[in-house]
């Protein structure tokens, strides 16, 4: 049997999966992907910074802080001072970043359930299994 090429088959999802998310900008209340990363991020923390941030979507904190600004002036977050560190600056949804976080929400549904037609509950779990693991990478660097 040919071997798959996984990491030619992973790059090509993953274009895709992008040019999808940018070409149905309907489902997300006019947010980009990279927004919608972020506000996932807020609505399971709360108030995070942009360092936590940056660690969690393995993304430089200069990006973060430069899309941070982005949706502080699009009305998506607001930035609060640190109750514990005057240093820290965090960010915590609007009430607008919540609605786009809905409508995120949503849309992924749409689309996590249509790439699962056609596949079992297990060979399912054999691909979330093996993506985690693809994400485990870095740890054995």
């Amino acid at each position: 049997m040919k071997q798959p090429r996984f990491v030619f088959l992973l790059n090509r999802a993953q274009r895709i999966l992008q040019r999808w998310v940018e070409t149905h900008p309907q489902g997300w209340d006019g947010i980009s992907s990279a927004q919608a990363g972020v506000l996932f991020l807020l609505a399971s923390r709360g108030s995070v910074t942009i360092g936590e941030i940056a660690a969690e979507l393995k993304a430089s904190p200069a990006a973060v802080t430069n899309l941070s600004k982005r949706m502080q002036a699009a009305g998506l977050v607001e930035r609060l001072a640190d109750e514990h560190d005057a240093r820290l600056t965090r960010l915590r949804a609007t009430p607008a970043g919540d609605r786009a976080t809905a409508a995120a929400r949503t849309a992924l549904a749409g689309l996590n359930e249509r790439m699962m037609r056609g596949f079992s509950d297990a060979e399912l779990a054999v691909v979330a299994r093996w993506l985690e693991q693809v994400g485990d990478l870095e740890k054995d660097s």
